[in-house]
């Protein structure tokens, strides 16, 4: 096999430690940093699907929208810049926070960014909550882009630090769960919002500070993780803490594992120029081709956009809205099949097997929506069972998406950098998925009104080009301890050449598969 596995006995390293309650517990408040990411992906799509909203902000897409007729053509009724813009600015705003949160992250402690994520985020929803104009509806989201950024760049990071290495996987895959539930909440309160009058928008909107104040008193409560206090010369400090987090008062091994890696990370003064040097270049490889490949599976076009994608194809305001409730609710239970499945399988099996659902649902739903609506985007009167087939379509991408290239694409990054590029790494992996979702919402609309159908067909030949990447690039990471990882890279077949003798252990070969 191309990957290549590892286990932490075949590197001489089997650290001691229990799945205590206070690393559960400690896994899941801090976790609760992914509900902005999942409630803001969630309740845009719902909002700029509103009319009221439409007509406060938009007028001329609201005039466009209201005025088709089923026999026009439907792919364009939403395609305006200004609009996406509106979606799309958080993005960018979470690009540039997540560089100034990889130095926050690295210099006072993961906890401290997970607070200002927060902070930032609830002064945004207060913003957009009470917007009068567009441009108070763009400085608010660009505010929850500033408190995304801080958020995405510290919580997987500050999981794959607290998480012992033979559960690291699962409870790292808490910052997804945490996100598919933010967006479930979000789809919910959009369709009961929606009801309510020309002011539900306002509590969808608005009701983004819920999910800030959680994250705020969260990071509050936790204990700083024992990487973080070595690296600001907290030892003693760091000590008890992995062994309460631990469980048992044998640490000294990874204690002292902990402090070698800390010692190596000194001697990098600068983690952003170095990390471009030729050691770090395989796993930079990762950091910046797994998020660029999770947004082209399409499936943030599915979560932005699900009510106006289902308004587009047919459906009305209400239907789109539970539509997008459904995908929302199989998103959050199909998170568990990863959480349980992770440290059993492997981190290569279900991204293999994710990105063959993923690619067979995209072809599907394009012939479904292509027979239907042709090149002209005229369907007319849409039948019942022709509904259920394009949500199941959807539901069963999402569900593949949930347990592969979803929660993977934020816990393969997280864990495979040492101590010393590690915060200046996750900023990387931060910023090129905020780069790509940036552009993906951007030019949705536009793509949807110019390639038809055919953009289904886009996103399953970029599934195809991932697949074969992950196969052939990708070794397995799994029940490796944190700080041993750069065994799997050196003993990989096409990585291996990037090393030289003193980075890391060899692996014996009887082990390697």
């Amino acid at each position: 096999m191309p990957g290549g596995v590892i286990t932490p006995s075949s590197a001489g390293k089997d650290y001691p430690g229990n799945l205590t309650c206070k690393v559960f517990l400690t896994c899941i408040i801090a976790a609760t940093g992914g509900l902005i990411f999942g409630y803001d992906l969630g309740i845009s799509g719902g909002v700029i699907s509103m009319d009221a909203f439409l007509k406060k902000f938009f007028p001329a897409v609201y005039k466009k929208e209201s005025s088709i007729k089923p026999s026009d053509d439907q792919y364009c009724k939403y395609d305006n810049q200004i609009l996406t813009l509106f979606t799309s600015s958080l993005y960018l705003a979470a690009l540039f926070s997540s560089v100034c949160a990889g130095t926050i992250t690295r210099l006072l402690g993961r906890r401290v960014s997970m607070f200002f994520g927060g902070l930032l985020f609830a002064v945004g929803a207060v913003f957009n909550g009470f917007a009068i104009k567009v441009w108070m509806l763009i400085v608010g989201r660009l505010l929850l882009g500033f408190g995304i950024g801080f958020a995405n760049q510290s919580v997987p990071i500050y999981l794959s630090e607290v998480a012992p290495y033979k559960y690291r996987g699962s409870l790292n895959m808490m910052f997804q769960l945490s996100i598919t539930i933010g967006i479930l909440v979000a789809n919910l309160l959009n369709y009961l919002f929606a009801k309510v009058g020309d002011w539900g928008w306002r509590l969808s909107l608005g009701g983004a500070i819920v999910p800030a104040v959680i994250i705020m008193l969260g990071s509050c409560v936790l204990p700083e993780t024992p990487n973080s206090l070595i690296e600001r010369n907290h030892h003693d400090k760091a000590r008890e803490k992995l062994i309460e987090l631990r469980g048992v008062t044998n640490v000294d091994e990874e204690f002292n594992d902990l402090l070698a890696a800390s010692e190596a990370s000194k001697l990098v003064k600068h983690p952003w120029s170095n990390i471009f040097k030729r050691k770090y270049r395989p796993q930079l490889t990762m950091a910046f081709c797994i998020p660029m490949f999770q947004q082209l599976t399409g499936m943030n076009v599915i979560v932005f956009y699900a009510p106006v994608l289902f308004k587009t194809i047919g459906f009305k305001s209400d239907a789109s809205l539970m539509s997008a409730l459904i995908t929302g609710i199989v998103n959050t239970l199909a998170t568990f099949v990863s959480i349980y499945a992770v440290d059993k399988y492997g981190r290569r099996k279900l991204y293999i097997q994710g990105s063959g659902q993923l690619l067979i649902c995209q072809i599907l739903v394009a012939i479904a929506i292509g027979l239907k609506f042709g090149l002209n985007g005229n369907p007319g009167e849409l039948p019942m069972w022709y509904a259920i087939i394009v949500v199941t379509l959807i539901c069963v991408f999402v569900a593949g998406f949930a347990w592969s290239w979803g929660p993977l694409s934020w816990l393969v990054p997280s864990e495979i950098f040492p101590l010393e590029v590690r915060s200046a790494a996750q900023s990387i992996t931060v910023s090129v998925n905020m780069i790509f979702t940036f552009c993906i919402a951007q030019v949705f609309t536009a793509i949807l009104c110019h390639m038809k159908f055919f953009m289904f067909i886009m996103f399953a030949c970029f599934i195809v080009i991932m697949t074969f990447f992950i196969y052939y690039r990708l070794p397995e990471t799994k029940g490796v301890p944190i700080e041993e990882m750069v065994i799997v890279w050196k003993n990989h077949p096409h990585w291996r050449k990037y090393f030289d003798e003193t980075d890391g252990l060899e692996m014996p070969k009887k082990n390697a598969v």
